[in-house]
């Protein structure tokens, strides 16, 4: 049986330092810069994925969604997304499968698609 089925995920930046003032906090997060001369990167402390900055790697509203765990309450979350430039395309809607919570899509403050998952 495998570990995760999902190894890596990168998420696009164009502006890298507000991306990740974005998300350090909307996640409640303090994420690590990392310079790799034309690229850079700060991970996720969860080993899952990072904010990347790369030259022709670009955000994307119509792309793959990435799903957040909400730290707190999804309308706590999306408020700071909002508050911090990003809009929400769907909000806090109920998961109609038994025994799960809520989602919300928004869009981050470079303009990438992401979910939020929790209550």
């Amino acid at each position: 049986m495998m570990e995760k089925l999902i190894a890596w995920v990168e998420i696009p930046a164009l502006d890298f330092d507000r991306a990740v003032s974005f998300y350090n906090s909307v996640l409640k997060l303090e994420l690590k810069k990392q310079d790799f001369g034309t690229e850079k990167m700060a991970c996720f402390p969860t080993d899952e994925g990072a904010i990347s900055f790369a030259p022709g790697f670009n955000p994307s509203e119509n792309g793959l969604l990435v799903s957040f765990t909400a730290p707190d309450t999804i309308n706590e979350t999306v408020s700071r997304i909002e508050k911090l430039g990003g809009r929400t395309i769907i909000p806090r809607t109920k998961i109609e499968a038994e025994g799960m919570d809520y989602f919300a899509v928004c869009i981050d403050s470079e303009g990438n698609k992401i979910g939020l998952y929790g209550k």
